[in-house]
């Protein structure tokens, strides 16, 4: 199986014992060599330290990696000053995103949308970073139309990004036609489709709802019906996100990042299967 652009979502520790955790996370999912990890950046920059200090070191460990960058609330000057920290440690790959507004957070800072970072970045470092940026195949909670929310996707495009990495979902469907409706607008950069495992239902439907994922009322229902049996929950999780990048890659899908809440177990286990 190809997929050059498999890769592992990670969130900057906040504690000793998350560190070291993550550590532990990373040498399992190291062995399953994807292209590479990205470490997420919170809402008005409140882990910038964190993500640059895991990126850095996911990096010393051999393996490309990428931080995400958000521009809520950033200047012009802040984002040059991380950008220059990115390029010092010698780092040519990001995730250039909006970003969400942090709880009572004015709107403050001097970028809006993500397309305008994709061309301050441009402008900046010209071709030094491969940039993603995101896409929202179910669409992004906040756009006024499907068709909105597209054409602020082929903004970023245009702006120069390198590829895309979807939000996770679990309809192919929706997948694929985003895709098409893309390609139709003029796109045709890589958009990989983002992969968030089925490991506990609780958290899952509390997630899709802050962003909007969808999750389709045959697996609602089913995971309901499993109740506090976390084993049957994972078994049907595995079956069904397996059986789903299964279809996303033979439909051409070219890649899967995996969205792992610094756990291994189930990103490994469905890797495995399709392998």
């Amino acid at each position: 199986m190809k997929t050059p652009n498999f890769s592992i979502e990670f969130f900057p520790p906040k504690t000793a014992e998350g560190t070291e955790k993550l550590r532990a996370t990373r040498a399992k999912l190291a062995e399953l060599k994807p292209k590479y990890f990205s470490v997420t950046f919170g809402a008005g920059g409140t882990t910038q330290q964190g993500t640059l200090d895991t990126v850095t070191e996911i990096r010393k460990e051999g393996h490309d990696a990428a931080p995400h960058l958000s521009c809520i609330g950033g200047t012009r000057e802040s984002i040059r000053g991380i950008l220059d920290e990115f390029k010092a440690h010698d780092i040519h790959r990001l995730v250039a995103l909006r970003g969400d507004m942090p709880s009572g957070y004015g709107m403050g800072g001097e970028f809006r949308y993500a397309n305008e970072l994709v061309e301050f970045i441009r402008a900046e470092t010209g071709d030094w970073f491969h940039i993603e940026v995101a896409a929202y195949p179910e669409m992004h909670p906040q756009a006024r139309s499907p068709q909105d929310d597209l054409n602020s996707f082929v903004r970023k495009m245009q702006a120069g990004a390198n590829a895309a990495i979807t939000q996770y979902f679990y309809n192919a469907d929706a997948y694929f036609r985003f895709v098409e409706e893309a390609n139709k607008a003029g796109v045709t950069a890589p958009i990989v489709a983002g992969i968030m495992p089925i490991t506990n239902s609780t958290q899952l439907q509390r997630f899709s709802e802050m962003c909007g994922a969808e999750i389709p009322r045959w697996i609602r229902l089913k995971l309901s019906s499993y109740g506090d049996d976390s084993a049957s929950i994972k078994a049907f999780g595995l079956d069904v996100v397996t059986a789903m990048c299964e279809r996303l890659l033979a439909g051409g899908a070219p890649g899967l990042h995996f969205y792992s809440l610094n756990q291994a177990a189930a990103t490994t286990a469905i890797w495995q299967r399709l392998v």
